[in-house]
């Protein structure tokens, strides 16, 4: 581990215990670099990098502060580190999507508000209105997963699934769909999940979010080169 790197897990540690909470000013650099026996080149390097992963924050003229260390702050790279990926890291990722999609979509079908089922519905309108159109398709549709997963009230989840199926990876996949001539499919399975949502069964729920994802999945792998496999696969081969 290097120099740069033990700051970092100092400051770290202190905000773990308790010394630094959310919202707590650091002392002074002088200070800081003293207490932890650091230079104090070093300890802007760690108080550089913790700024970048969202830990701490530079208020103007007021100071560096612990930030409110919330799931969609801390988890927010992940979006950022899924738009540089290709290949079969890309791939990898939406396998993890397909683990926890499904799962969250049945969360949500079981906590879902009638106005929150108002807005899937929304945007699920609006996606069939814009058949055709790649760029509309893409916003709705991540406005719909989007108010899916809201319905969970997890904010942790939601912030994680975002970066993993955000806009970037979506816009990809839609086009891929449109050219292919399959974009009315992808919709069907939207409204297979907007239904089950409307009538609060979380197994069906899950179950088209499953199907939903595969779909991408299978885009992806067809058009990255690696044959499908795994437990999913004679779902997709049914469907």
């Amino acid at each position: 581990m290097s120099l740069t790197e033990q700051a970092i897990e100092h400051i770290r540690q202190l905000i773990k215990d308790g010394v630094l909470p959310p919202g707590a000013r650091l002392p002074s650099e002088q200070d800081l670099a003293a207490e932890l026996g650091l230079s104090r080149n070093l300890l802007r390097e760690a108080v550089r990098s913790l700024i970048t992963t969202r830990v701490l924050e530079v208020r103007r003229g007021a100071g560096t502060y612990v930030t409110s260390l919330k799931p969609e702050l801390l988890l927010e790279g992940v979006g950022l580190a899924v738009e540089m990926m290709r290949g079969d890291d890309l791939l990898e990722i939406t396998e993890v999507r397909r683990l926890l999609e499904p799962v969250a979509t049945g969360l949500a079908a079981t906590r879902i508000s009638a106005d929150q089922l108002r807005k899937v519905e929304h945007h699920l309108n609006a996606m069939i209105d814009a058949q055709g159109d790649v760029e509309a398709l893409n916003h709705y549709d991540d406005d719909f997963h989007r108010a899916v997963l809201a319905a969970t009230g997890n904010t942790a989840l939601c912030t994680l699934l975002a970066g993993i199926a955000g806009r970037t990876l979506r816009a990809r996949v839609w086009r891929g769909l449109v050219d292919d001539d399959v974009a009315g499919r992808t919709i069907t399975e939207h409204v297979a999940i907007y239904r089950a949502l409307a009538g609060r069964d979380a197994p069906l729920a899950q179950a088209a979010a499953l199907m939903h994802v595969s779909t991408t999945e299978t885009w992806l792998r067809e058009n990255l080169g690696r044959p499908a496999s795994g437990p999913d696969s004679q779902v997709r081969a049914e469907s």
